[in-house]
């Protein structure tokens, strides 16, 4: 069975019940949950499938806790290393803005040699810019909005979650042929 560590940060504690909603779909699974403020470098290296969650504040900045942890997540040599990413946002009140924090970590992921899965169709949601943005039509990870369309969080989470599970056993299989 394949070993996935979730390390997410939250300050509000909105960002940690979505973590619960997705262990919850991941029930099936060898899972490991870390609060980022207790993360070592060694933990981004030791799961075969790594998500990492975190929600955007004020103007386009992490969480503070991943915001702490930043110069050393800048180190971390994520060499096909498979990580699916999650973020919490709002897509009115910070609409130039909106989850930039899974696009500030994406950037540091790919140029460190990570294989990002779990891309999310920008389409449903209205918001004006974001880092989080692989392309015009995708975000690099999950988008969850639940100051504005929390009726939604559920079922997306589910979809990632299968979309995760399923693209990441693809990798791993590949990876052992």
């Amino acid at each position: 069975m394949r070993k996935i560590g979730i390390i997410y940060g939250s300050d509000t504690g909105v960002t940690e019940e979505i973590t619960e909603l997705l262990v919850d779909q991941l029930r099936d699974e060898d899972v490991e949950i870390i609060e980022v403020f207790n993360a070592q470098l060694t933990d981004f290296r030791k799961f075969d499938l790594l998500i990492l969650g975190l929600s955007t504040w004020y103007d386009g900045e992490l969480q503070s806790d991943w915001d702490n942890f930043f110069e050393n997540f800048k180190t971390i040599d994520f060499k096909d290393q498979i990580v699916a990413l999650y973020g919490v946002g709002d897509q009115y009140g910070y609409g130039e803005y909106f989850v930039d924090g899974v696009g500030i970590l994406a950037e540091v992921i790919l140029e460190r040699g990570g294989i990002i899965i779990g891309n999310w169709p920008t389409e449903g949601y209205d918001f004006i810019e974001s880092k989080a943005q692989k392309d015009e039509s995708t975000f690099y990870g999950l988008a969850i909005d639940e100051d504005n369309q929390s009726e939604l969080t559920k079922s997306r989470i589910e979809a990632w979650a299968n979309q995760v599970k399923f693209e990441s056993k693809d990798i791993l299989f590949a990876k052992t042929i």
